[in-house]
This record gives structure tokens, sequence and C-alpha cells, in this order.
């Protein structure tokens, strides 16, 4: 079966992971601060902090942000759950913003009312995740306008988006956001088998995350409120969790982190082809905005009105294309219906799931295997 998503992995990428386990360290040894490194240099950022998975990074964040029990965290309604989460993780309470139909992104129309109408009420939320979808950048400037306006906070949810970019700037860069967030699971554009990286600009955010991904540890005789010496030490600051990458997990990172430039341009040509080829079928292709560069994680298109996305999900599964669907709407999700949450909450995400549809889309993909899928999709519709 063709799939929807896979890892690109090459020699390059084993040899670099074989010569880790030979080397005297596998958790925490040189190849992490150097992912972190060559990932602040990617995206033009002060500090990034790497972690086992963006999820463990989206709840560092939140903390790093001083989410707690009293507050609300909103994000977008089309995404994998991680991302409404990780604030229930910090006690906080999750609402979402409807989406813009064109892009399956925050709407920054429906920001501004629901920003206004909260408000009125003094129920505005401390921190906004900007879901990237797919990889394509949300309008970032308009959401940071309109956060900066309330005094909010903006994580990025960019676990689809590394090597992609906004406004000539990468995304990740934090001009318009406090926190970005990237994920390395084996579909994303590149990996490290499963891990994920926070960037900021703020070095207390950075400390921050850094602590809370270490069972909030320090070493740092500069950090640290005792004098003792000796090697031995540390000192717990705070209540953290152990979310650290492994040196194995980052000299495989280090190692994809040189291929980026190319897949992301293969993918980026692949995504063009699929425009070209599903052109005047009326299906319509999720595509970034204008003055911005998507890492194309995911190809996503829209199905015609009317048709039966389940007919076809089962007929492209059949013929060995491994469609997908990204996602259920998170307040479709029958835990969300326990917090409240119920069907017809935000109709744009909702009309957007029943006819979305997930098409192949990975470095390794051949224009024969895309040309089947096309053919195979349009043959289905007619």
């Amino acid at each position: 079966m063709i799939p929807y998503g896979r890892q690109s992995i090459s020699q390059e990428d084993i040899e670099a992971v074989t010569s880790v386990l030979k080397s005297d360290f596998l958790t925490q040894g040189p190849q992490v601060p150097l992912f972190e490194s060559k990932i602040a240099q990617l995206t033009q950022s002060k500090y990034a902090v790497a972690g086992n998975s963006a999820t463990s990074m989206l709840h560092a964040a939140c903390l790093a942000l001083g989410v707690s029990e009293s507050d609300t965290v909103w994000t977008s309604p089309i995404s994998f759950v991680a991302s409404a989460n990780c604030a229930l993780y910090c006690g906080a309470s999750v609402d979402f913003i409807d989406i813009d139909p064109d892009t399956a992104n925050i709407s920054p129309k429906a920001l501004q009312l629901k920003l206004a109408e909260a408000s009125q009420v003094d129920k505005l939320p401390k921190v906004i995740i900007a879901v990237h979808m797919a990889g394509h950048s949300s309008d970032m400037e308009q959401i940071s306008r309109l956060a900066r306006k309330y005094n909010i906070k903006v994580i990025e949810d960019a676990a689809h988006g590394v090597g992609g970019s906004y406004l000539n700037s990468p995304l990740g860069s934090c001009k318009y956001s406090d926190i970005t967030i990237f994920s390395f699971h084996p579909v994303k554009i590149i990996t490290t088998g499963e891990g994920g990286v926070a960037t900021t600009n703020d070095p207390n955010l950075a400390k921050s995350m850094s602590l809370c991904c270490s069972h909030g540890i320090t070493k740092n005789k500069v950090d640290m409120q005792s004098s003792e010496e000796g090697d031995w030490f540390y000192e717990q600051q705070s209540l953290g969790f152990n979310y650290r990458m492994t040196d194995l997990q980052a000299g495989l990172g280090n190692s994809q982190l040189t291929q980026l430039a190319s897949i992301v341009e293969k993918r980026n040509l692949l995504a063009t082809r699929y425009q070209s080829l599903l052109l005047g079928n009326g299906i319509k292709v999720i595509t970034p905005l204008k003055d911005s560069v998507s890492s194309y994680h995911l190809l996503l298109v829209v199905l015609p009105e009317h048709c039966d996305r389940r007919a076809i999900f089962n007929s492209m599964r059949s013929a060995d294309i491994g469609v997908h669907v990204h996602y259920i709407p998170i307040h479709l999700q029958p835990f969300y219906h326990k917090l409240g949450f119920r069907k017809g909450d935000f109709p744009n995400a909702e009309r957007y799931y029943q006819s979305c549809l997930t098409l192949p889309l990975f470095p390794d993909l051949t224009f024969e295997q895309q040309d089947y899928v096309c053919n195979t999709l349009k043959e289905l519709l007619s």
C-alpha cells in the first residue's frame, strides 16, 4: 500500500545513529545540545529546547507561560488532540476558535469576534495556540496583533511545519509568538524517531522549559541557590518531568537536518504536481498563504459537496492507496463532550471534516504512484 506519509532514512542517518551507539553517551550527551543549536540556527531563534515529543513540549510551553487551573487556552479544533490536551495537563480550561475553510487554520475573523465577546465578560484566554495545519502557517501577523491587543501569550503549534516560512521568516523564529513547537515523529518532515523541540527568544521561557523536561533539576552552578561544590551536586528547583530527548534521537535528528531543504523542496514539487493533476475535478487542494512556504507535511484536499467520503476512502484503501483523514474535530471527541462541547459549536471545522481527505505525500513518492493516486480518485468522482 502507498502510505499517506513515511519517514525517509538514508545510509548517512543509519551511520549517525550507529556512531552514537558506539560512543560513551546514549542519553544525555553532546548530540542533544548540538541538535538544539542547529534548530535555533535554522529558525533564527535565540533558544531551542529539545524534548521527547511535541506533546511534551506543548505541555512544557504552557507551564512556562504560567498556565494553571484558573486559566483558559484557545486553539484550533482541527488538529491532533495534543494541541488542546496540553492545557488540560496544566489544569486549565480549553476552548476553540473556528477555522477558515480555505486554510483549515484558525480564522482571524472568528478570533477577533471571539476575543471581543470574551473581553466583555472578562473571560479572555491566557494563551492562544495557533496550529500550522499540514505545515501551512496560520496568519500569524493577524493572530499576533489580536493577542497583543488583549495581552495574550501565543504558542505556535508548528508540529507539521519545520522547514517552512512565513513573511520571509522561518517558522520557529517566534517573531509573532512567545514559543514555537516542532514535532519529529516519523511521518513528519524530518524525524528523530520520536521527539520535539520548543524555540523561543525569551531566556526565562527557555530555562523554564529546560527545567520542566529534566525533573526540574539543574546542575548549572550559576542558577543554584546553594553554594555547595562538587560535580555530584544538583538542585531540583521546580516540579518537572522526564521529557528529555536522548542522544540517539538527536544523532538521527542532526543527520536528518542536513537533508531538510531537499525534503521540503521535494514535498513542494509533489504538492504543486498534485494541484495540477487534480485541477478541474471539483477537488479543492488546501494550499498555504501567500508570502509563505509550507513544508507540506500533509496533502489535504476537500472533496466536492454531496460525494460519499466514506465510500471514496474505502475504495482508495482497497486500491492500496493509504488515504487518511486529518483531523476529527477535537471538540467532537467523547472526552471533550464530557467537557460540554457539542456538535454545531464550530461549523466550519465540522464542514471541513465531513469532506476532507489526506492523499499520500512523502519524499520518496514517485510520479507514477502519484499519477495512480490522482487517476483513482478522479475515476471515483466521475
